[in-house]
């Protein structure tokens, strides 16, 4: 008997998708039964904006067998706990969306309905007090959290910032040692089979073929094979996510490294702030119906922290997904697939799971719909969960300084999401579905500074005596604060441990 010949997966485009595509595969091939190959040019550049990240980039890492003190040195990185929001709910406002758990559930009640509790006593301390993210944050401090915490007291979680560039080659790096080949040149022509429409091959500059039985597209908002050659067709999500536009710039870094993100809410959109080893990060989101580009221009470069390197770049985009991330036999991966404004760093993370759901659920050469279907399910729920996310930041405002936001307070709401702010507005319940990435404190962190609070709290925290409350409350409140002061300032620690070299 003979051997089947390897399936192929062809992986069009580079970047961090393509990249974290070959690496992903690699790994899980360990090369063996797939060959891998990777077609990028170098004449055509990529966005490589998606330069924050959210937790479950640790999993991935760890997945991978990646070094983290490597990985934060070669891609100039410095640590995230959360992301800060200026000016959303309403100017001079500001609230921290901090990462990880807030608080500790009490008889198996939610902690945040006792801290509402005592906020209906007069209780004036923030929900923020009693995340162990937010008061680090706050401090400034930092440190890859020991494995054991006293009781009672809730884990420090983080993410990263990092130089999407860098990412890409590092994973580049990472998958070419394993087996994946890279191959330079333009794609010219898309070759599909006349039988049933499913792309066989792609055709360079030069006339080299490449064939594949199965094909990624990582080849950005033009989605080449999904859209340009298999029309799948795009959802708009234009009129719940407004900004279609983005300029971004670099800047010289400033002291201290902040160990968390910074959106700021401007008057037609909002303004990240990305702080890495070697420089800042720096963009605006906005919507081109509010305010002219040179106009937005104007407005970053009159707010960056330190001297831009570089002239803003304008991307121009419609939120929104394909309306099937997996069509015949190609699967898109980051803005191929759609885009979701990276207003809660979430770009990086849908290429994460696109690509893990691809290995969950590998194609074979007989391409069953089953496999196909269910991919776009899962798709479909992640890609609207996080949309609702996003879309909570808009809508619930009190702002109405400016045209954009005078929109955001009257527009309509997914059906999912006007569900989910009724429920936590009459009884502080979170609805959570299936698959959800953002968990319950990331949901009430924003609900309560977006100023959605709760008018009635779980009876059930009525049952403990007032005094008990308070006392349990003061006791998580004061560990924090006591671990929080003992640790190095986030400078200290990426000086002592991981300091990137100069570049």
């Amino acid at each position: 008997m003979t051997e089947p010949s390897p399936f192929k997966f062809v992986i069009v485009g580079g970047g961090t998708a393509g990249w974290m595509a070959a690496a992903a595969l690699a790994h899980a091939f360990k090369g063996r039964v797939a060959e891998i190959e990777l077609v990028e040019s170098d004449e055509i550049g990529t966005v490589g904006v998606g330069e924050a990240t959210i937790p479950p980039i640790q999993f991935l890492n760890s997945l991978l067998g990646i070094d983290e003190i490597e990985f934060i040195k070669k891609t100039q990185a410095t640590f995230k706990l959360g992301i800060e929001f200026r000016d959303w709910k309403q100017l001079g406002h500001s609230y921290l969306h901090p990462f990880g758990p807030i608080g500790v559930p009490i008889e198996g009640v939610g902690f945040h309905h006792y801290w509402r509790r005592l906020r209906e006593q007069g209780d004036t301390r923030g929900i923020c007090d009693y995340s162990m993210s937010a008061v680090a944050a706050a401090k400034g401090k930092f440190v890859i959290a020991p494995r054991e915490l006293p009781p009672g007291v809730p884990p420090l979680a983080y993410a990263y910032h990092f130089d999407a560039g860098l990412y890409a080659r590092f994973l580049r790096e990472y998958a070419e040692t394993r087996g994946v080949k890279r191959t330079e040149g333009k794609i010219v022509e898309v070759k599909q089979r006349a039988s049933d429409g499913f792309i066989e091959a792609v055709e360079l500059e030069g006339g080299k073929r490449i064939e594949g039985d199965f094909f990624v597209d990582c080849s950005g908002f033009r989605g080449l094979l999904i859209e340009q050659t298999l029309k799948t067709g795009y959802e708009d999500w234009n009129h719940w996510l407004p900004c279609d536009r983005a300029l971004a710039v670099p800047c010289d870094s400033v002291m201290p490294l902040t160990p968390y993100t910074r959106a700021t809410a401007r008057t037609a959109g909002w303004q990240w702030r990305i702080p890495l080893q070697h420089r800042i990060g720096n963009g605006y989101v906005y919507s081109s119906p509010f305010i002219s580009d040179d106009e937005a221009a104007a407005t970053l470069m009159a707010n960056l922290d330190g001297a831009p390197r570089a002239e803003p770049r304008l991307l121009r985009f419609t939120a929104g997904r394909r309306k099937q991330a997996w069509n015949k036999n190609v699967v898109a991966l980051g803005l191929a697939s759609g885009f979701m404004e990276p207003l809660e760093s979430t770009s990086i993370h849908l290429i994460q799971t696109g690509v893990m759901r691809l290995i969950a659920l590998l194609p074979t050469r007989n391409h069953d719909p089953a496999t196909v279907e269910e991919y776009n399910r899962l798709s479909k729920i992640e890609y609207e969960q996080i949309r609702d996310f996003i879309i909570l930041h808009y809508r619930a405002t009190e702002r109405d300084d400016s045209e954009l936001w005078r929109y955001c307070r009257r527009m309509a709401l997914p059906d999912s999401l006007t569900h989910k702010i009724e429920l936590f507005r009459e009884r502080g319940k979170v609805a959570r579905y299936e698959e959800q990435l953002f968990a319950e404190p990331s949901w009430i962190a924003v609900f309560l500074g977006q100023g959605v609070v709760p008018r009635d709290h779980d009876r059930l925290a009525d049952v403990p005596p007032i005094a008990d409350v308070e006392r349990a409350l003061f006791n998580i409140r004061d560990k924090i604060t006591h671990i929080a002061d003992r640790l190095m300032t986030h400078d200290e620690f990426i000086a002592r441990h991981c300091k990137a070299d100069p570049i």
